[in-house]
């Protein structure tokens, strides 16, 4: 595989895009940094196809990467793989307002192929190719210029070694038939709609003080403010306000923005700067939650009796059984929600009761919750068997 410099300059991107497009797939990857930030800084793109790799300066003055974002989200032709991407993809929405398509995921290919649940992606390499990566650059600063070959060619590895994988892990699926489960999630995956966040619904990702409605809408516009300072400023949202503070201010509201100074968390120079008078306009605009808006009291689905989370342990029992059968990691066959779910009755809209997971797991699942499926001990080994009322059947 040809290996070449960092890319800099408009016209080389150009023509290594226009190379890479002519392939059936791309390995790509990025080193950002987002510690400071509130947005990730993107500091360098690495992008391989079979033939060819190279590292891309997102940082290079004047370099434009228009031709690599019609690359990666509107040529439909070209399968894009990445490794555990979400921050990836995280990315390229914030540049695009687009996600990569399609799209293949290798941590999420190794829960199908036995590798156990969330592969990190040195694991994967050691075990697929037989080597370990060399992780001496793993800690870089990779905003800081000049990046010296030893930082470049590290990052290199990470999409030369996915170009070789990909193929191997594709001609695995095929052979256990699992290539078609994963279409699925890697449409979760890339669904734009989970890199949209409006503003608005920041509060839901906090921990609610109370479910009281006042204090949950002066939560809300706390929440909403303060995501938007701290997009406004590009830093986090803990360097605006920190979680516990927001709390403390919504179940206990100042009277005036003199009274911020007396705030834990808050410095005295809240009681007269500007942002403290921004907070103050966003709690005199709070408005308490709807009955609509309310969280609900507990789990959205059926609670469970006792005797129902027996049964729930069981399901779990069952799909640990499952899981080393198959060699399919537990977390990609079923949530912990739905086999409690199961457990308590529902029997819509779990993704256990329907096509793969159904046929490798959830058949004798519900077989299970619906008594025509018992455990038994047979020479000190664990085995399911069917019921008698099953078998007279």
């Amino acid at each position: 595989m040809k290996i070449h410099p960092l890319i800099t300059d408009s016209d080389a991107l150009a023509a290594l895009i226009a190379r890479l497009a002519t392939h059936d797939f791309v390995a790509v990857d990025t080193e950002f940094m987002r510690e400071n930030t509130y947005w990730p800084e993107l500091c360098l793109i690495q992008i391989a196809s079979p033939e060819e790799a190279a590292a891309i300066d997102p940082m290079a003055d004047g370099i434009d990467l228009t031709p690599l974002w019609d690359l990666l989200v509107d040529n439909e032709d070209v399968l894009k793989v990445f490794h555990a991407g979400g921050q990836d993809l995280e990315i390229v929405y914030n540049v695009t307002g687009k996600t990569p398509q399609p799209l293949f995921d290798t941590q999420i290919a190794a829960m199908a192929l036995g590798y156990g649940e969330q592969v990190g992606y040195s694991n994967l390499i050691e075990s697929m190719l037989g080597h370990a990566l060399d992780k001496g650059a793993r800690f870089t600063d990779w905003s800081r210029r000049p990046l010296d070959k030893r930082q470049i060619d590290y990052a290199i590895g990470d999409v030369t070694h996915l170009a070789t994988i990909f193929p191997r892990m594709v001609s695995k699926l095929r052979k256990t038939g699992r290539g078609l489960w994963l279409d699925e999630e890697m449409e979760r995956l890339a669904d734009p709609s989970s890199f949209a966040f409006d503003p608005e619904d920041a509060w839901k990702r906090l921990k609610l003080p109370s479910r009281n409605p006042q204090v949950l809408g002066r939560l809300k516009v706390l929440a909403a403010w303060r995501e938007k300072e701290a997009r406004g400023k590009n830093l986090p949202r803990g360097r605006i306000v920190k979680d516990d503070t927001l709390a403390d201010i919504a179940g206990h509201p100042p009277k005036t923005q003199d009274d911020l100074a007396k705030v834990r968390g808050l410095s005295a120079g809240w009681r007269n700067n500007d942002i403290g008078a921004r907070m103050m306009a966003a709690l005199e605009n709070a408005q308490p939650l709807s009955p609509d808006e309310l969280p609900e009291r507990g789990p959205s689905r059926p609670g469970l009796t006792k005797d129902g989370a027996l049964v729930a342990d069981l399901l779990k029992l069952l799909l640990k059984i499952k899981a080393k059968e198959t060699g399919v990691a537990a977390k990609l066959i079923a949530r912990s929600d739905e086999l409690e779910a199961l457990a308590a009755g529902v029997r819509r809209d779990l993704a256990i009761l329907s096509g793969w997971r159904f046929d490798e797991f959830g058949r004798d699942a519900l077989d299970l919750v619906e008594g025509r499926l018992a455990f038994a001990t047979r020479g000190g080994k664990l085995k399911m068997t069917r019921t008698t009322e099953e078998q007279e059947a």
